[in-house]
């Protein structure tokens, strides 16, 4: 196998090495972290003080709540939705909805759904009258000892994602033609969605959705404003090990990030096991078809899926919108007494140009790295960069700050803008590759032989060509590093303050007023990269027919 990756290594031409060159920088750092940090908990006392400590089974019971039931919930409700809508009209209409609930940071949905569900909350004052509920009812609907409404607001958040990856997959495979010729033969949509449809899919989606369950189990943001704060969940305990001043507990953190890693390289090999159970043992359709459905359970299925998905979205930003202009909001009132724009007014506003100097530099140094590796890189490489999207963030983050640390550049600016880039260059990439690899390549062929170099041919040929695509990939690279907290927390050794780490300190006791301001600061400046780029898009191909 080494001598093999050897003669791979050893047949990449130059330029290759040259595309990988800059994303070796970006994530071949990460690696002598790694190294030393995968050192410090060859310790067994380390593992002993870890067992030993009270916090560890109950962590350990909640990240795997909160971790497999989200995933499995943000499954089941994306796949319910394709079931539903795919083809029809109606699809369309969820898919323009995708890229404004992307670009819907973590911690201000978090907290939208806070303001949600909370007891206080914007659904307890709507049934108060029904109930009979003159002041807030003693429910744990957020921040619970078994973490059911961070579980619920991660599926949420992750279903949107799970969409967007079974949008590609549903054109590239064809699926309308499927439907219709399964139901042509008299199967049943349901049956043709179970039986000819969802495995080839599945497949395709077990990368995707190993990514999501990755995040689920190193989340910190979302657990720190929904979760519960004793016993917290894995991510959470390893966040404040980490952070504390001492070598041992620090040690014993490393320990729960190498736990973490071991969860998530157990639910690679079930999924495996289970796509290979799936694809081998699986028997062929037995040809009995069932009589349609007359619709009935249809109509009924589709609201409260839509409902759950999209509608608690928009809720959650309406709430949001109305703390941050409330001057008086008691229960059970649904909406403020009073109104005041006092807290607009007197907010801090350097967050704001914090975040967005960090994620300009980001942008701005991903983009040519992203087009550099779509162009040069080397296909059997392709996959190496998606890395950071399947893994725990918090071993990568720890594993940051100790090459930081030993370049003695924690804390700067370089730090927090390259630390970003970890996971903002995937996005980016994952972003562009669909349009790079259905771009027409006679198109490059035709300006190579009118004499162009393969340069001055991407350059004035197919770069403008994929304007479309790049911007949009700007604006989600963009939308990425507004929403990073753990790497800006660390490789920033707190000096760096910007909207997602205010946002969430906030949300751990204060003006709920203010905490939705920061939170819609938040949501403010992906919206704002987004309409710039559909803005740039527009007036770059109004009078150019093929970039339209």
């Amino acid at each position: 196998m080494v001598a093999a990756l050897q003669h791979t290594l050893k047949r990449l031409p130059w330029t290759a090495w040259f595309a990988a060159l800059p994303v070796l920088l970006v994530g071949g750092t990460v690696v002598p972290g790694l190294v030393g940090f995968f050192g410090s908990v060859l310790d067994v006392s380390v593992w002993q003080a870890l067992w030993s400590d009270a916090q560890w089974p109950h962590a350990l019971r909640l990240t795997l709540i909160t971790s497999v039931f989200s995933t499995l919930l943000a499954c089941v409700m994306a796949g319910l939705l394709v079931m539903l809508h795919y083809p029809a009209k109606s699809w369309l209409k969820l898919q323009r909805h995708l890229p404004l609930l992307l670009a819907l940071p973590h911690a201000a949905f978090a907290i939208g759904v806070f303001f949600l569900l909370a007891p206080s909350g914007w659904l307890a004052r709507a049934f108060a009258p029904m109930m009979g509920w003159s002041s807030p009812p003693h429910l744990e609907t957020v921040q619970d000892p078994w973490g059911l409404g961070l579980t619920l607001a991660l599926a949420i958040k992750e279903s949107w994602f799970l969409l967007w990856m079974l949008s590609a997959l549903l054109v590239k495979h064809g699926v309308s033609r499927q439907i219709v010729l399964g139901q042509s033969l008299g199967y049943r949509r349901s049956q043709v969605w179970m039986h000819f449809i969802w495995p080839p899919l599945l497949k395709q989606m077990q990368w995707p959705l190993l990514a999501v369950f990755a995040y689920s189990l190193s989340v910190v943001d979302m657990a720190l404003i929904l979760g519960p704060g004793n016993p917290s969940t894995l991510a959470v305990l390893a966040w404040r090990w980490l952070s504390d001043p001492d070598p041992q507990l620090q040690a014993r953190g490393n320990a729960v990030c190498v736990v973490l890693l071991g969860i998530l390289l157990c639910a690679i090999a079930l999924v495996k096991f289970f796509v290979w159970v799936l694809h081998t043992l699986r028997p062929y359709p037995a040809g009995k078809r069932i009589a349609p459905a007359s619709g009935r359970l249809h109509s009924i299925c589709k609201p409260p899926i839509f409902t759950v998905v999209f509608a608690s979205a928009y809720a959650a930003l309406m709430v949001l919108l109305l703390w941050s202009v409330a001057q008086s909001w008691f229960f059970p009132a649904l909406v403020p007494e009073s109104f005041t724009w006092r807290y607009w007014q007197q907010t801090d506003w350097s967050p704001f140009f914090t975040t967005l100097s960090i994620a300009l530099a980001c942008c701005v140094l991903a983009l040519p790295i992203a087009l550099l590796w779509l162009e040069w890189g080397a296909s059997r490489m392709q996959g190496l960069i998606y890395l950071p999207l399947i893994l725990p963030a918090l071993p990568l983050v720890a594993a940051q700050y100790a090459s930081l640390i030993y370049l003695q550049l924690d804390g700067s600016f370089v730090a927090v803008v390259w630390s970003h880039l970890l996971w903002v260059l995937p996005y980016m990439v994952l972003t562009l590759v669909g349009p790079y690899q259905a771009f027409d390549p006679r198109l490059l062929l035709c300006a190579r032989a009118l004499g162009c170099s393969h340069w001055v041919a991407c350059l004035r040929v197919k770069w403008p060509l994929l304007l479309r695509p790049i911007v949009s990939s700007m604006a989600v690279g963009f939308a990425v590093s507004v929403a990073q907290y753990l790497p800006t927390l660390f490789a920033g050794a707190g000096r760096f303050v910007t909207v997602t780490t205010e946002a969430v300190t906030l949300s751990a006791g204060g003006n709920r007023s203010i905490m939705a301001v920061q939170a819609l600061l938040q949501i403010v400046l992906p919206l704002l990269a987004l309409g710039l780029a559909s803005f740039t898009a527009y007036i770059w191909g109004r009078h150019r027919q093929g970039v339209q």
